[in-house]
């Protein structure tokens, strides 16, 4: 990984926007930093959409894409996306009702394995909220060692489960829907273009971000990423100096600034 400083002001100038994790990306402790608020507005003012892939529910989702200004929140992984409408909520979904449903009944026949095998796990607090996926809590009011998160994702992937990690939970689902083809979706469902992934900019923080720093060129971690860089088979291009929301404030005010040295010249 590179400093993020040291990324070509030409190459932030030609980025068509800027897709983004949320978790410990944008928020701490769950809350947006003001610093990562006040970088969506700038960027929403200048013309950069911003669209927001995440582990999260769409329960827990919701508010945020009617209050933020992005493009669209894709939720749960790549299943569920949510957009702002007129200041109502529409929300679309990679599967139909009846695939949901029978995919819910083994998610939760999944879910209760895991807790019934392995002692001292429990479900994340916002699995109320969870319409296409399950989420076992490893560091947000929980703690489980390496072997323990292992140990999760063996077993979802026993039960024919996709499973990841991200820096809070262990996600599992059903489908071939993901961070990846939360992009192309969004971007051509929210922007009405195809999504070329050497248009667009990535930041992320942690392992569930990495099919992400494989497939776009120009790809950013927050500081936190550190903590996962033993785990990560592909790292970020580059990496910011802040964490969290301060790192995506960085990336932004770079950005921003390559955009108006750039219409200087022009």
């Amino acid at each position: 990984m590179q400093p993020f400083a040291s990324c070509p002001a030409a190459r932030l100038s030609a980025v068509r926007g800027i897709l983004t994790d949320i978790d410990d990306t944008l928020t701490a402790n769950g809350a947006i930093a003001p610093a990562a608020l006040r970088a969506l507005h700038g960027l929403n003012d200048a013309g950069v959409p911003v669209i927001a892939i995440t582990g999260r529910p769409a329960g827990w989702s919701e508010p945020f894409a009617l209050q933020w200004p992005v493009r669209a929140i894709v939720a749960e992984n790549g299943a569920v996306m949510l957009r702002a409408q007129a200041g109502e909520l529409r929300r679309d979904f990679t599967q139909d009702a009846d695939t949901r449903a029978a995919n819910f009944a083994r998610l939760q026949r999944c879910a209760n394995a895991v807790l019934a095998e392995l002692p001292g796990t429990r479900l994340a607090s916002d699995s109320p909220g969870r319409l296409t996926d399950i989420a076992v809590d490893h560091s947000e009011f929980a703690h489980l060692d390496e072997a323990q998160i292992a140990q999760v994702v063996a077993l979802m992937r026993g039960h024919g489960l996709h499973a990841t990690v991200s820096s809070i939970h262990i996600n599992g689902w059903i489908g071939e829907h993901s961070k990846w083809t939360a992009a192309s979706w969004a971007v051509h469902t929210a922007l009405g273009e195809a999504f070329a992934a050497e248009d667009w900019l990535y930041v992320g923080d942690s392992t569930n971000d990495q099919l992400m720093f494989e497939r776009v060129p120009l790809s950013v971690g927050v500081a936190n990423i550190r903590r996962f860089v033993p785990q990560l088979n592909t790292l970020p291009a580059f990496v910011t100096e802040a964490e969290r929301g301060e790192g995506f404030a960085e990336v932004a005010r770079a950005l921003l600034q390559a955009r108006r040295l750039a219409s200087a010249r022009a």
